[in-house]
């Protein structure tokens, strides 16, 4: 599923590609459930006419907003992409919605697994607002971190996959920055020392930054795995330190990194840089 830092790439792509404040002149919707809260009909009533002004980021959240006053958002879930098409360029296998623009340019939504969702509203924060910080933002304080930490007794993986606490971080973004604090996942959260909860925040946003810098993280070559608009596979698989190695010796003691579960999520973890705090 994409996180924060490959959604972050898509938004950047976006806003360098040639269709910002082009009219839609049209959209074709293959797959209705797509669409959360209009029909296909009243989804392309709504928009056809109007023009994106801006593209933005909440979360794992695509936040576009339309001329018309209103907020279209998307969730890419596991496996949705956005791929910029020419004039003249037909429907592939898997594209369940395409926006038409007068320039002749397509954007295409695929999406393999069916699962992710476009959302129109005039109210965002009705999806939005019940998101936690953003993990690069300002309100993102080690002062509040240490704090919230402390309020809560939960496994940490499964608080900092929860979206209310902190928001965009997945699968493969909290492994590694557990890692890099030297944090086992399954450590209550109540539990880690200050010194550890100083470096959990800073490993957090060294993580996403990191992401960002190489566009993302692509894992494998099948049709899910994420990809730029242009189809470009993110770089960031060649810098992960503990995701999808289990077996394999941990970069910084020489120890096989293990998997394990939490809260259903595949997780990987040195046990000796990772030892658990009792």
């Amino acid at each position: 599923m994409p996180e924060l830092p490959e959604v972050e790439t898509i938004i950047r792509d976006l806003k360098k590609a040639p269709f910002q404040n082009k009219e839609i002149v049209d959209i074709s919707i293959t797959w209705a459930r797509a669409v959360r809260g209009y029909s296909a009909k009243e989804f392309k009533n709504e928009l056809i006419g109007n023009s994106i002004q801006d593209f933005g980021r909440r979360a794992k959240y695509l936040v576009f907003s339309i001329s018309n006053g209103k907020t279209l958002i998307l969730h890419l879930r596991m496996t949705g992409k956005l791929i910029l098409h020419d004039q003249g360029d037909s429907l592939e296998k898997h594209d369940r919605v395409v926006y038409y623009f007068e320039n002749g340019l397509q954007l295409h939504y695929n999406d393999t697994r069916k699962f992710g969702r476009f959302y129109l509203t005039d109210e965002p924060q009705e999806i939005l607002g019940k998101l936690g910080p953003e993990p690069l933002g300002e309100n993102f304080t080690l002062e509040q971190f240490r704090k919230d930490l402390s309020k809560r007794s939960r496994m940490i993986k499964s608080l900092l996959l929860d979206q209310s606490f902190i928001a965009g971080l997945g699968n493969i973004y909290t492994d590694e920055a557990l890692w890099e604090a030297g944090i086992h996942p399954k450590q209550s959260s109540e539990l880690i020392p200050e010194e550890k909860q100083g470096k959990l925040y800073q490993a957090i946003k060294n993580v996403l930054q990191r992401g960002i810098k190489n566009k993302g993280t692509t894992l494998g070559s099948g049709l899910g795995n994420f990809a730029r608009m242009n189809q470009e596979r993110g770089r960031n698989s060649d810098s992960l330190q503990v995701y999808q190695r289990d077996g394999e010796k941990c970069y910084r003691c020489g120890s096989k990194i293990k998997k394990t579960k939490v809260s259903q999520r595949s997780t990987h973890f040195c046990p000796r840089c990772q030892k658990k705090i009792k």
